[in-house]
């Protein structure tokens, strides 16, 4: 990581001003932000910048093989898979630990990748409030391939919308106003102009999706810019008695598809190699368990936000997996905590976000989510009561 931005910040930070940025990050929001926001951004050295973008090219040239669907055709469960998939998926995220190699080289190492969107409209929201509230330089950016804000923007509009208008599209959670992404939606609504529903707010004719407009008005929905993920709602049978079974042929589009959250994730990695890439394997093709299962986790495959992972295995663990087809065993990645706070060293993984609008040949790597941890794992569940912890950007030179 880069010590001399790091020295710099931190020579200059205060409890004050972290709270002065805290009160402008929610400033204008609709409800305040309902996940910790770091202390701090991540300042990444040309190297380390160097070495993510060589493991994003590597894992998208995977994705990108003509045999990727077939592959990964196993991966959507049944019971979600959704009518009229998209030839590829509009977003990717690849989930990097900053970790040291055997020789002492700070790397990445991949830890997840999904085929669903992340925080796109608050990322560039927080970055520019870091920006303000810490007097971060000009010539340090959180976009990739030479984006501005402005031309940044403008390729998320490309993919959302497409060829509608704002309002012919709808950004769909199950309960949109209350999920804890909510600030994104708001963020994404300011700066795109798609309206927010929720899946209850989808009205039904024949093949068509319909939505209540503010004013009252039934307009037509021509693309669902879906945030949606079926194990939200996995724990009620009868919702699509209740509301629209998206699941069935409509005539409407989606970014991204649902059924690319499956094809990219978990199921994935098995499939992947290189230096970057942990050890993994099915747990059903394991043929030998390796005697330093110390070194290994258990994923679940249909599980989110880490639930179910089994990072220390212990005696029987394995054997008591009844359905060993839908769990990987991991090589562990071991963080390195290479962020310097006040009193100690962070953990850091980086998210890196593509985009691919309709009409272009692969994806583009457009901006970065960055996460800091002192617990076993990343999530908020495992970072409470600690500082220097939560979501933050990583910060670049242009």
């Amino acid at each position: 990581m880069n010590s001399s931005a790091r020295k710099t910040f931190n020579e200059n930070f205060s409890d004050e001003k972290y709270a002065d940025f805290l009160v402008d990050l929610n400033a204008g929001l609709k409800n305040p932000i309902e996940f910790r926001i770091a202390e701090t951004p991540v300042f990444l050295t040309d190297d380390f910048r160097d070495k993510l973008l060589q493991a994003g090219e590597e894992i998208v040239e995977t994705i990108l093989k003509p045999g990727f669907k077939e592959l990964s055709e196993r991966a959507i469960p049944e019971k979600w898979r959704v009518a009229n998939e998209t030839g590829h998926s509009h977003f990717i995220a690849l989930d990097f630990g900053v970790c040291k190699d055997s020789a002492g080289n700070i790397v990445p190492k991949l830890i997840e990748m999904q085929g669903f969107p992340s925080l796109y409209g608050f990322q560039v929201h927080l970055a520019e409030n870091y920006r303000h509230a810490f007097n971060i330089p000009g010539n340090q950016t959180i976009f990739f391939n030479g984006l501005s804000k402005s031309s940044y923007l403008e390729l998320l509009r490309k993919t959302i919308i497409g060829p509608y208008q704002p309002d012919e599209v709808v950004l769909m959670d199950v309960d949109a106003p209350n999920q804890k992404t909510a600030v994104d939606f708001c963020i994404t609504e300011g700066y795109i102009g798609i309206p927010i529903v929720s899946l209850a707010d989808l009205i039904q004719e024949g093949d068509q999706l319909f939505y209540k407009t503010t004013a009252g008005e039934k307009k037509r929905i021509r693309r669902i810019y879906n945030r949606l993920i079926f194990d939200e709602i996995e724990s009620d049978p009868e919702i699509f008695k209740k509301v629209v079974d998206i699941r069935q042929p409509l005539d409407v589009e989606w970014v991204t598809h649902p059924n690319w959250f499956y094809r990219i994730s978990k199921f994935t990695m098995p499939f992947l190699k290189g230096d970057h890439i942990p050890k993994t394997q099915f747990l059903d093709e394991v043929s030998e368990i390796p005697e330093d299962l110390q070194n290994y986790v258990l994923k679940p495959l249909f599980s989110f936000a880490g639930q179910g992972v089994i990072i220390d295995i212990m005696d029987g663990d394995i054997e008591k997996i009844t359905d060993p087809e839908n769990w990987i065993l991991q090589e562990k990645v071991t963080y390195e905590p290479v962020l310097q706070s006040p009193d100690g060293g962070v953990k850091i993984e980086i998210r890196l976000l593509y985009l691919w609008p309709d009409g272009d040949a692969k994806p583009t790597l457009a901006v970065n989510l960055s996460r800091l941890s002192r617990g076993k794992m990343i999530g908020v569940r495992y970072n409470k009561d600690f500082d220097w912890v939560g979501g933050t950007v990583a910060f670049m030179h242009k």
